[in-house]
């Protein structure tokens, strides 16, 4: 079953079709983001809000080269900081 998407949603886009990504292929992330849906394109395609480090890439995407970006709690501080919580 295929993810529902929303504009507004957060979503990881698959680096299969980037080639002008940095490093080698092997050594690259399968996804990259997360990006904002600001548009979608019937039921099969959204557009997503580029950052400038892939903005030559056409910003449309298939729903099948894109999933559901869940925030994790490492994903709200920045390395290397800590919450009161988690020093000792």
């Amino acid at each position: 079953m295929e993810p529902h998407f929303k504009e507004g949603d957060q979503v990881l886009v698959s680096t299969l079709n980037f080639n002008n990504l940095k490093g080698p292929k092997k050594m690259r992330d399968s996804f990259v983001g997360p990006f904002i849906i600001i548009e979608l394109i019937g039921k099969n395609a959204v557009e997503v809000k580029l950052t400038e480090e892939v903005s030559r890439k056409h910003p449309a995407f298939p729903v099948s080269l894109v999933k559901p970006y869940f925030q994790t709690e490492e994903d709200k501080f920045p390395p290397g900081r800590r919450t009161a919580h988690h020093q000792k």
